[in-house]
């Protein structure tokens, strides 16, 4: 992404960041799925309910 910190005009620097990600290199398709590192929980028990 290129660095618009300098640019005060918001019209303007969105045109920058617009032709940026044009420019750059297309991102490789995910090898393991979006949530591989979250941690995982366990399913409440069925049955009677707590209250």
């Amino acid at each position: 992404m290129a660095d618009t910190k300098k640019i005060a005009d918001k019209a303007e620097r969105k045109k920058v960041k617009r032709t940026a990600r044009k420019k750059a290199a297309p991102k490789a398709k995910r090898t393991t799925p979006r949530g591989a590192l979250k941690k995982k929980v366990k399913k409440m028990v069925r049955g009677q309910s707590k209250r």
